[in-house]
């Protein structure tokens, strides 16, 4: 028996026809186009959407730190922070709780301090060890003819315990460094989590061009390394560095100035050079001054938190406010 179409058959059959066709289109254009963009971490998205959530947690306890230069957090422990004075201190470093209380001081053996700016916290030559790095590369009058960095593996703070008497940290390493082109006042210091690679990005206080210097991961003890230019940073007039940090996942790095604070995101395979030459987001920043507890009169010290969600900025001075920015 031969079977009969009806006219309503045809149009059916050219509908799924197309609908077909469409398909096939679709499926091969989107197996063409590039996957979407991993999301923006936490602290850098609310940075960019101007959401971040400033809050003062405390002031730094201690009066031995007046002139707070440096901030880290702990690698190891959580709520444990690492701070150090500017020049004209010993050669040791304070361990503080999120509040800003005192949770002991260390010295660190062999060490000197000419003007210690920065610290920063992350791996070293032993695997699974995290250290701490104290940078002596404050040249304000640009003569020094090379800078020092001090290493040294990180203690285990009890955030809970009261702090006993002053330490010493033994097994310090001495790393000098020399620059390609001549002396520069540096007050911006960080390790690469992900390579070990250590960076002293300069401040040009008026004109506010960064210069970002490179040295190798795992340097000797006892000796001396050429650093290399990878990154000029342009960030304003009057915008010169006076800190700078990496998070803990090498996801973002930021550099603060007195007036303000910028965060730039860095892709998986990125390195810091390559992340320091994409646009910044404009991050939170306490407003220059001593008007009230939310301003810095001195801003010279700024730290991710050890989960990477946020920040904390301090100032020099007596007893100055811990300010936390922190995504929401």
């Amino acid at each position: 028996m031969r079977r009969v179409v009806t006219g309503s058959d045809e149009p059916r059959a050219s509908v799924w026809g197309v609908a077909g066709a469409v398909l096939v289109v679709a499926l091969a254009v989107s197996a063409c186009l590039p996957p979407p963009p991993p999301p923006k971490p936490p602290v850098l998205a609310a940075a960019c959407a101007h959401t971040l959530v400033a809050s003062i947690p405390g002031s730094i306890a201690s009066s031995s730190l007046a002139e707070t230069s440096g901030i880290a957090a702990s690698r190891r422990v959580d709520g444990v922070w690492w701070v150090h004075n500017d020049s004209g201190d010993t050669a040791r470093v304070f361990a503080i709780g999120n509040d800003g209380r005192d949770l002991g001081e260390y010295a660190l053996a062999s060490a000197s301090a000419v003007d210690w700016e920065d610290i920063g916290a992350g791996p070293g030559p032993s695997a699974g060890v995290s250290y701490l790095y104290l940078a002596d590369i404050g040249d304000n009058a640009q003569t020094r003819p090379s800078v020092q960095v001090y290493r040294v593996a990180e203690p285990l703070v009890d955030p809970t315990v009261s702090p006993g008497p002053p330490q010493t940290l033994n097994g310090v390493a001495t790393l000098t460094f020399t620059y390609p082109d001549g002396p520069h006042d540096a007050e911006g210091f960080l390790v690469d989590p992900s390579t070990g690679q250590l960076f002293v990005v300069t401040k040009d206080l008026v004109g506010g061009v960064a210069r970002v210097y490179r040295a190798p991961a795992n340097l000797a003890g006892g000796t001396t390394t050429a650093l290399t230019n990878v990154a000029t940073v342009s960030l304003g007039m009057w915008q010169g560095v006076t800190g700078t940090d990496i998070t803990p996942a090498g996801d973002v790095l930021a550099l603060r100035s007195y007036l303000a604070v910028f965060l730039f995101p860095r892709t998986s395979g990125q390195t810091v050079g390559q992340a320091f030459a994409q646009p910044s987001c404009a991050g939170a920043a306490p407003p220059l001054g001593s008007a009230t507890s939310a301003s810095e009169p001195q801003g010279e010290a700024i730290g991710f938190s050890r989960n990477g969600r946020g920040y904390v900025t301090v100032s020099e001075g007596a007893h100055p406010s811990l300010h936390q920015f922190v995504a929401p």
